[in-house]
């Protein structure tokens, strides 16, 4: 059977279908983990105390904890302002599963539970700040300067290649 054409085309097409299974689901990824320590912000008051012309510090303008989704979530968002008046996305104590092409968007949707909410936050307006760096930790993503946090109510952690949410906080 072994020297018979066809058995080897078969065994050729079986191995290429299990290369790109492999390389689509990456389900080593259900066994690594990629810990981030990024230095967050330390908030001062929203207001400058009384008489001081000084800029405040850093200043939360939004925040929520997160849903889980897809796969279990937790950790907190939060939009913080800076003296300048920059703006950066911050995720405290985050601690979701690994997967393949997971992103950080920020996004117009309502957070919603259960499977409701596991495919809305590509539906409307968003802005991906970048791949997620790691899936435990504290993590820092800046927001353009041409990107108005106003204009969005949550936080996703994106799996690009399913379009699925692994989780999601909502921002007030």
């Amino acid at each position: 059977m072994l020297t018979k054409p066809v058995t080897w085309i078969v065994v050729a097409v079986l191995g290429l279908g299990a290369g790109a299974a492999l390389y689509w689901f990456q389900p080593w990824k259900l066994f690594t983990d990629t810990t981030v320590t990024d230095t967050l912000s330390v908030v001062a008051p929203s207001a400058a105390p009384r008489g001081s012309s000084a800029p405040p510090g850093p200043v939360v303008v939004a925040q929520g904890t997160f849903v889980t989704h897809e796969h279990d979530t937790t950790g907190t968002a939060r939009i913080v302002r800076d003296s300048a008046g920059g703006h950066r996305l911050e995720l405290a104590g985050l601690d979701t599963s690994d997967g393949p092409d997971l992103r950080v968007l920020l996004t117009d949707q309502q957070v919603r539970t259960g499977r409701a909410g596991w495919h809305v936050f590509d539906d409307g307006a968003y802005v991906e700040l970048g791949k997620l760096k790691g899936n435990h930790g504290d993590q820092v993503y800046p927001i353009g300067a041409d990107v108005d946090p106003a204009d969005f109510r949550s936080v996703s952690i994106w799996c690009e290649r399913f379009s699925v949410s692994f989780g999601a906080a909502p921002l007030a």
